[in-house]
């Protein structure tokens, strides 16, 4: 018989990481009660509106784009976040499962998830990518392609905070990684699908980025409960594939791009009455 082991040590960022045991069935949930989940585009400085379609969660996101998944506590405990990518874990790099390690945060919180853990001082930047430059796709794992995921688990009991909830610096950005996301948008801009082609495969994934600094460490957590409290989805793609799916409404018809006269009004001179 498996014994199931729910406290281990877990990383702790700008609000933390985690790692824990026990692969059980779960069910996906969207009330979003116990931790709100915004993704955020770094490139644009905006957070990216969430549209609903069939039961499911969308954005739109812009290729080239860095992006940040965002978790605020809304709970009274701290909470567990094991924050899956592309259906990769953005910690261990495993295929995504709850029992793995994820984020701690604390009540009333927030962490920005800005990219791929390397160590534990550095991660590589998200960024929205042709499918084919994605991270699960290079690394053999392009099943799961445009959805992010955070399991969130509540605390058995309240451990001391090991740590100061601070601001992280970031590294510049190198020209190769300015070369690289021009080449996204290129690629993107270059994609001449049909809708019916667009409504069927993916047309975004998730890029492994340029480094930056993100130091973490170790806290301890133990998990209320083996099965997740609640799970969030969200899945993302570009606009052009969303309104092929119906999620963002066609553009009229009749619509076509204003082009406005700077001298409207034909040289004359006052008519009769």
């Amino acid at each position: 018989m498996t014994t199931t082991i729910r406290r281990r040590t877990f990383l702790a960022a700008a609000t933390a990481s985690a790692l824990a045991l026990a692969i059980i069935p779960f069910t996906v949930t969207h009330a979003g009660s116990l931790a709100r989940v915004d993704i955020y585009d770094r490139s644009a400085g905006e957070v990216l509106p969430v549209y609903r379609h069939h039961g499911h969660k969308y954005v739109a996101g812009q290729a080239g784009n860095e992006y940040a998944v965002r978790v605020r506590n809304c709970s009274g405990v701290r909470l567990l976040a094991v924050v899956s990518v592309d259906g990769v874990n953005v910690i261990s790099g495993e295929t995504a499962a709850p029992d793995q390690t994820g984020y701690v945060i604390e009540p009333g919180e927030y962490v920005n998830i800005e990219g791929w853990r390397k160590d534990m001082h550095r991660t590589a930047a998200f960024y929205f990518t042709d499918p084919g430059d994605s991270y699960a796709t290079r690394t053999g794992r392009p099943e799961d392609l445009g959805v992010i995921g955070v399991a969130l688990f509540r605390e058995a009991r309240q451990w001391p905070t090991l740590y100061d909830a601070g601001q992280s610096s970031r590294a510049p950005a190198p020209a190769a990684q300015a070369d690289a996301s021009n080449e996204a948008r290129a690629k993107s801009a270059g994609r001449a699908e049909s809708a019916a082609a667009m409504a069927q495969e993916p047309s975004l994934g998730t890029g492994h980025g340029r480094g930056e600094h993100s130091p973490v460490q170790r806290v301890d957590f133990e998990r209320a409960s083996d099965r997740p409290d609640e799970v969030v989805a969200i899945r993302y793609e570009s606009r052009e594939t969303l309104v092929a799916l119906g999620v963002l409404p066609t553009p009229p018809r009749w619509w076509s791009p204003r082009n406005p006269n700077a001298f409207p009004g034909a040289m004359s001179f006052v008519p009769d009455p």
